[in-house]
């Protein structure tokens, strides 16, 4: 069932959660383990991430350097087929431009369609780890909103190969991602919506946002997406603290920043176990607010680990 189906059916705001998968050669009973104690909570939908493989450069004998992966994730696909397969629900692929051409993101798109996956969630990517700017595969997308466009294209059956007759649509929900405090790339956050309204009219169906430690980003988010006629849903995206090194590490990696409040008692905690607590309570606090406001979902960033979510989501059950 697609994302927004499930949406439309609900009587209350529904709870989601997005995976990591495992590093190659790592058991996917990880995901499992994450995935089993938030089985309970009836989740309509799992996102499974997609990380593009890193390299580093090792000195041959010759003196020429080499480049060699050193850190590669399974595809999606793979994860979607045993997720669905164990646990008999919808999945959404993260589907980027990163480290893929057209080509071979249409043979994804074509896998996923055959596992009957309903749903993507399309991304840019980041650029490679080193690396300042993002910089398109060869014969692949730039941005978001290219690959968006050629999703949208398989969905009124037009592939690549433009001499196909009678070719399959596909009939996938698309996903796309919003930035409450504005992509770190875009100059301000009316350039933002602009970008993001772009996508809505190639065909997105709803909006995830990325996570947010202050709920008022994501009210004034949504308040100026409709006030651009930015009208599809709009799923706030969560992660709880857990950690006194994420004070400084979220914010760089993720471009966002942390209430004062929050900083604070971080700052007087006495170690991580103190800190994982104040994060659950601040998350609670959070999706208590999200769910008063009327967000149509509440999404959780698990990154490998269950165990804190759980309480979350629990304290409304």
């Amino acid at each position: 069932m697609k994302v927004i189906e499930h949406i439309k059916k609900a009587k209350e705001t529904l709870f989601s959660f997005e995976i990591l998968p495992p590093l190659k050669g790592a058991s996917i009973d990880s995901i499992y383990n994450a995935l089993d104690p938030l089985m309970e909570f009836n989740p309509p939908f799992i996102d499974v991430t997609y990380h593009r493989e890193e390299y580093v450069y090792k000195k041959q004998a010759n003196g020429l350097l080499k480049r060699i992966s050193v850190r590669k994730r399974p595809g999606t696909v793979g994860i979607c087929a045993a997720i669905m397969n164990k646990y008999n629900i919808d999945t959404v692929p993260h589907i980027i431009c990163g480290g893929f051409n057209k080509e071979e993101t249409e043979n994804a798109l074509i896998d996923l369609h055959f596992l009957g996956v309903d749903n993507v969630l399309v991304l840019r990517g980041d650029p490679i780890k080193n690396e300042n700017y993002f910089v398109a595969e060869e014969g692949g997308h730039k941005y978001a909103s290219e690959l968006l466009k050629q999703v949208h294209q398989m969905n009124k059956g037009v592939y690549l190969d433009d001499e196909l007759k009678n070719s399959t649509s596909t009939n996938f929900c698309i996903g796309i991602a919003g930035y409450p405090e504005k992509h770190f790339e875009a100059p301000n956050i009316q350039s933002d919506i602009h970008f993001l309204k772009k996508k809505v009219e190639a065909g997105a169906d709803y909006i995830v946002t990325q996570m947010f430690f202050d709920n008022q980003k994501y009210f004034d988010f949504v308040k100026i997406c409709r006030e651009n006629n930015i009208d599809i849903p709009i799923i706030p995206g969560l992660k709880p603290i857990s950690t006194q090194k994420q004070l400084t590490l979220l914010p760089h990696r993720f471009h966002l920043n942390l209430p004062n409040d929050l900083v604070e008692e971080v700052v007087r905690c006495k170690n991580n176990d103190d800190v994982r607590q104040l994060g659950v309570d601040w998350a609670i606090q959070q999706t208590k607010e999200l769910i008063d406001f009327g967000a149509p979902c509440v999404h959780f960033y698990t990154m490998g680990r269950s165990d804190n979510v759980q309480e979350i989501v629990g304290a409304f059950y």
